[in-house]
């Protein structure tokens, strides 16, 4: 008997659709189906995949209306932010299929004087399988990340969408299976709670994406290192911004502005989002007053709403209690809540909560919130800001505002972070060429720009003899005194270099 689970609306509660619980069996299956679709991908060469990839881009592109109404059904995020997550989904997607080629083929590289006489190339061949465990957040632009590069690497993929907002990957295969018929089968999904996605981590895959807490993926870290597969790893984030000092009241303004769209879109629920601020002295007070003001005008409400939300419920709903701990233990701890309080979180939504004067070892400043709440403290100057910054388990995303580029160039290169965006926030989101990732808590590897192609392709290296050298030390046919004048050559070499 197969058993199945219900998707919830985050924002009414109400059914939105049923799916089946795939078993170990039915997994297994998905994974070999995908890599026997795999075989003819790799047939397909370079032009060819990247044909099917557009193709399956345009049929996307059609298909955005349905997409960003399963992602807000899903979410319960508002459709206008749902429609944004499929434009950023098709930007990257078409930036794979143009590039792969470029990035992942053969080409030359120096033999060395050691081995002047071998031709030495470099290339990448596809890993095989990849296994994508997807997230709640983002439903389609997180996965496609792994997904559509992995896919323009030569891959197969099974994809295991959050339970939470399934839907959206059960889309995908369908759409690639009807835009591509001729690959059909190397796309699939697979849906069903934690379990599935053990079993899929299990089922002989080359390589794991995954993305959520870091507590899961520690689980599904040790999963994999049982057969050594490899693991790449979004774990979530504690991002930054830093405000410098002398900013005018304009450029003041637009750092507030994009600062509380970083910390409330989509509900705060960004693993890149803004969470702490760190603003010099002589702007703290400024920008706090300037970010109330804006916080404060924001509105909370149903997908269904549409234009009128500015963000939508909490996808999770056991995150309200992480919000309502958080801000309730910075205020004991003697934060002050200039806008909202533990009070801002009510089922299904969260209002925008501002906080000041965070103690550094309240759970606000050191564990991911996950919510509409920015906490904002004060800093004597911009080295004690990237200090603060970089005092973290988690190292995702930043971003830095400041007098001039050079300065925030500056900032930026002390900062730990991935990725960091001067003068706005999450920037480089939507530049494909740019890689994302982290590290610490926040995971290891890359998605995205060509690291992205090339953590799901293995390198793969030749030589080719040009001619016989002088003293083969690869031959037992060389004389021992030729052989011994030849090590003594590169020994004088390298000694006088």
């Amino acid at each position: 008997m197969t058993s199945s689970f219900a998707c919830l609306s985050p924002s009414t509660g109400e059914q939105v659709a049923e799916y089946p619980v795939a078993t170990e069996a039915e997994v297994r299956a998905a994974v070999a189906g995908a890599r026997e679709a795999a075989a003819g991908w790799r047939r397909a060469g370079p032009g060819g995949r990247r044909a099917a990839l557009l193709a399956f881009k345009r049929a996307l592109a059609r298909e955005t209306d349905a997409l960003a109404g399963a992602i807000a059904a899903e979410t319960g995020k508002p459709v206008h932010d749902a429609r944004t997550e499929v434009i950023l989904t098709l930007h990257h997607l078409d930036w794979a299929a143009r590039n792969a080629h470029r990035v992942l083929r053969r080409r030359r590289v120096p033999s060395g004087a050691l081995a002047v006489h071998e031709r030495a190339v470099v290339g990448h061949r596809p890993l095989g399988v990849i296994g994508v465990i997807g997230p709640w957040n983002y439903p389609l632009y997180t996965p496609m990340g792994s997904i559509g590069y992995a896919l323009a690497a030569g891959n197969g993929v099974v994809v295991k969408p959050s339970e939470l907002a399934p839907g959206v990957a059960v889309r995908l295969s369908r759409v690639f299976d009807a835009a591509v018929p001729a690959h059909a089968g190397l796309l699939r999904t697979v849906t069903g709670l934690a379990r599935t996605g053990e079993s899929l981590a299990r089922a002989g895959v080359d390589k794991v994406a995954f993305t959520g807490s870091p507590d899961t993926a520690r689980r599904v870290a040790a999963v994999c290192a049982e057969t050594l597969t490899p693991v790449l790893v979004e774990g979530g984030g504690k991002d930054a911004a830093i405000v410098g000092p002398g900013l005018g009241r304009a450029a003041l303004e637009r750092a507030a502005e994009a600062i509380v769209w970083g910390a409330m879109a989509n509900a705060g629920q960004t693993c890149a989002g803004v969470e702490r601020v760190y603003a010099v002295k002589d702007v703290h007070e400024r920008l706090v007053q300037l970010l109330i003001r804006r916080a404060r005008r924001l509105e909370p409400g149903a997908s269904g709403r549409g234009e009128a939300a500015d963000y939508g419920a909490m996808t999770l709903p056991s995150q309200l209690g992480t919000v309502e701990y958080h801000v309730k233990e910075a205020v004991t701890a003697g934060a002050r809540a200039l806008l909202g309080g533990p009070g801002s979180a009510q089922p299904p939504y969260v209002r925008p909560v501002v906080l000041v004067d965070v103690p550094e070892d309240s759970p606000a400043m050191c564990e991911e919130t996950f919510g509409p709440v920015v906490a904002v403290n004060a800093v004597a100057d911009l080295d004690e800001a990237v200090q603060r910054a970089n005092d973290s388990p988690y190292a995702l995303g930043a971003a830095v505002f400041t007098r001039t580029r050079r300065e925030g160039l500056a900032v930026a290169a002390g900062l730990r972070a991935g990725a960091v965006s001067v003068g706005s926030v999450l920037g480089y989101a939507a530049v494909p060429a740019l890689p994302f990732g982290g590290s610490g808590l926040s995971g290891y590897g890359r998605i995205h720009g060509a690291e992205g192609l090339r953590a799901f392709a293995a390198p793969a290296s030749v030589t080719v003899r040009r001619f016989h050298p002088y003293a083969d030390l690869t031959s037992f046919a060389t004389p021992r005194a030729r052989a011994a004048r030849a090590v003594e050559l590169a020994r004088r070499l390298h000694a006088l270099r």
